[in-house]
């Protein structure tokens, strides 16, 4: 296809790195893209401000990097000659427990399993497993629905994968270190730990862990859109921002419409174009729970009791097993839990671009009620501060985002759902309706976290909604 007078040929609604992902694998294939953006600043989850004190460069959602950095899309890209560079801290993650110990995951799968006594071998079984056949589950693990290239490697992790977090953790480790730290990684999914497949998070985050080593954007989040805006631009492909998109009529004529955005919006701007079935079906989709985020201008690193965590980007915070279950059992049932599970982020400790010369910041978050408006600060200060006793004394100033306001931030966010809508078992493989990325309206795509494979920053949703937009003739 060629650009005629005053058409496109794919017009992009949203510039997330899902967004930016479909208008690139557009452009790569010569077709005309823009990219039409609300918000005044390109990113989606991926943007980045100085939200607490002048110098403090804050991620305002995404900050860890894991699935940016294992992307089989952004890895054939030129991201690198685009400004993107990764730094990476000395330990993935850090889990530390109430007696004052801590499990720290590191890069490599030897080295965190000799630290778990008798669970190590049994940790070593799983994740050196899932490490060694990545490449063969990739295709399961980061993509649409569809008959496995490699049968026993997908049906192994599809047994393991099916699963509930705490049923799996129970089976396979005997010691609360080993179950804690499956755990942590399980709560990512922002599932109910009793329900499956909150175990495939476990394993998936768990093995991103050795594979990527969690790496932050150095500078910022915002250098992820920023490289992958600079790379779509190098092909031809043009981006307008502070144009919010009230219905599908106000945008300029083209071949294809490409939605980086969630059922709940799609249902607002296309509503006239999709029928009353599907449009039902779009009604039904359901979101998750929310988070209460917080950052920290710090005026020194964190003072960890156990010391290791000062080695580790990324920290959970939430005890045993038990102690998490309880606490992400609590938002499903509409309720805040008095000891929430904190998932932190230490930035600066391999990227001293994104705070003045001595000076620290921090980014956590815990899970709330969809939409909630309860201000979680306290409770969630509380639970940094028993692990590192004198916490609140090196703050400079802390920015807390409600629910609300991270939905302000970027409506995507419904409610404060980071991940596009829940990952229940219905809504894991065919999301957001059994048509994924399509839609019955000709040439109206969906192409973000709402679809396969989900949340992160991967860029996968928008690459195959592409894709698909392409083998239908746009």
């Amino acid at each position: 296809m060629t650009r005629t007078a005053g058409k496109y040929d794919a017009i992009v609604i949203g510039s997330g790195p899902n967004g930016l992902a479909a208008a690139i694998t557009l452009a790569r294939a010569r077709r005309s893209v823009l990219v039409v953006e609300g918000q005044h600043t390109i990113g989606g989850a991926t943007r980045s401000k100085e939200l607490t004190l002048p110098g403090f460069v804050h991620d305002v959602c995404s900050t860890v990097s894991g699935m940016a950095a294992v992307s089989p899309f952004f890895r054939e890209l030129p991201l690198e000659e685009h400004g993107l560079e990764w730094v990476y801290p000395a330990a993935p993650a850090a889990h530390p427990l109430d007696d004052g110990s801590t499990v720290m995951v590191e890069r490599s799968v030897d080295e965190t399993a000799a630290r778990l006594g008798e669970d190590g071998a049994r940790y070593k079984e799983i994740f050196g497993w899932l490490v060694s056949d990545w490449r063969r589950l990739e295709p399961v693990i980061l993509g649409p629905p569809r008959v496995p290239i490699h049968g026993i490697a997908a049906a192994r992790f599809g047994l393991w994968a099916m699963q509930s977090a705490a049923g799996f953790a129970r089976r396979s480790f005997r010691g609360e270190a080993a179950r804690a730290v499956f755990a942590g990684h399980a709560a990512h999914s922002i599932l109910p730990l009793e329900t499956v497949p909150s175990a495939a998070f476990g394993l998936v985050l768990g093995a991103n862990a050795h594979l990527s080593g969690w790496p932050f954007a150095k500078g910022g989040s915002q250098n992820v859109a920023n490289a992958l805006a600079s790379y779509l631009s190098s092909l031809g492909g043009e981006i307008i921002t502070g144009k919010p998109v009230e219905s599908l009529e106000d945008l300029p004529e083209s071949g294809a419409v490409l939605c980086d955005v969630t059922p709940r919006q799609l249902l607002r701007i296309a509503k006239s174009r999709l029928p009353k079935v599907f449009s039902a079906e779009l009604g039904r989709f359901r979101y998750g729970p929310g988070v209460c985020k917080l950052d920290w201008a710090l005026n020194q690193p964190i003072p960890w009791r156990a010391k290791e965590c000062g080695r580790a980007g990324t920290v959970h915070i939430g005890g045993t097993l038990d102690e998490l279950c309880e606490s992400e059992r609590a938002p499903w049932n509409g309720e805040h839990a008095q000891r929430p599970f904190v998932l932190l982020a230490q930035p600066t400790l391999c990227d001293s671009t994104r705070a003045p010369e001595g000076k620290h910041i921090a980014w956590a978050y815990c899970h709330v009620p969809n939409g909630s408006s309860f201000d979680m600060t306290e409770r969630i200060e509380a639970q940094i501060e028993q692990f590192a006793p004198g916490f609140r004394e090196t703050i400079l100033k802390r920015h807390t985002m409600l629910c609300p306001e991270l939905e302000s931030q970027n409506p995507n966010l419904v409610g404060g759902d980071i991940t596009g809508g829940t990952a229940t078992l219905n809504q894991l493989f065919f999301r957001p309706t059994g048509r994924i990325y399509r839609t019955p309206s000709k040439g109206l795509y969906i192409c973000s976290a709402s679809t396969p494979p989900g949340g992160g920053v991967h860029g996968m949703c928008g690459y195959f909604a592409a894709k698909t937009a392409l083998r239908d003739g746009f």
